[in-house]
């Protein structure tokens, strides 16, 4: 059993904005292989390494219910039942269009707009896979705390034990860390040439994955795809 596990949307293997997005970060997930660091606008390899670290250890992806450790009773065979079921019961759906933007001072790849059917399949994962969640630790809460919540977030806390849920979510492809004003803008652009052919491909979200953490701080592998609408 992993240390934990997240439900994530992830572009289709063979699509091109998985394939630009993991050689971004410098890791694919699935395979475990790795990619050298890519020339970009002066970006010197240290400085890539430095603001893709944290992305890249979570794996290129999109949050649908975040990292969680498996509750008591509950075993990896069971999410993935639970998850195939899930997912045999959606219908795929077009992607919204996507664009590199500046969110909260990190760089993501996000909708150019809302998308009430994209965060509807979030706050829907949020809760059907609920029952295998365990409770946060309390370090975990007070970390989050630190961050200054909202009493609707505090709220989101204690009830799902992730305060950027449900209204709050915010679908987004992480890129970065967080940068100096400066070095996001230069490196918006520079990431918004790099990916337009990735980012005006057709896209479907036409399933959800199961990515795991296998020890604390080990990067996050990607486990199983779960095809929407084809049976458990």
């Amino acid at each position: 059993m992993a240390h934990r596990y997240a439900i994530y949307w992830a572009p289709p293997r063979e699509h091109p904005l998985w394939q630009a997005g993991c050689a971004w970060l410098g890791r694919d997930p699935e395979t475990g292989e790795t990619f050298a660091p890519p020339c970009l606008d002066r970006l010197e390899g240290a400085r890539h390494a430095a603001i893709t670290a944290e992305p890249a250890r979570y794996g290129w992806h999109a949050t649908l219910k975040p990292p969680f450790r498996l509750a008591a009773g509950e075993t990896e065979a069971s999410l993935d039942a639970a998850m195939a079921r899930f997912a045999a019961a959606r219908s795929p759906f077009p992607a919204p269009p996507l664009a590199v933007t500046v969110l909260s001072g990190f760089l993501a790849v996000t909708p150019v707009a809302p998308s009430p059917t994209l965060d509807a399949l979030a706050a829907d994962c949020v809760a059907a896979l609920d029952p295998f969640r365990a409770p946060p630790e309390p370090a975990e809460v007070a970390r989050r705390r630190r961050a200054g919540l909202s009493a609707r977030q505090e709220s989101l806390l204690a009830r799902w034990g992730y305060p950027y849920v449900m209204e709050e979510f915010r679908f987004h492809l992480t890129l970065t860390a967080r940068l100096p004003v400066e070095e996001a803008e230069r490196l918006r652009r520079a990431l918004a040439l790099r990916l337009a052919a990735a980012l005006d491909a057709p896209l479907m979200i036409d399933a959800i994955a199961l990515y795991a953490e296998p020890a604390p701080d080990e990067p996050f592998r990607l486990l199983r795809r779960y095809p929407f609408g084809r049976g458990a």
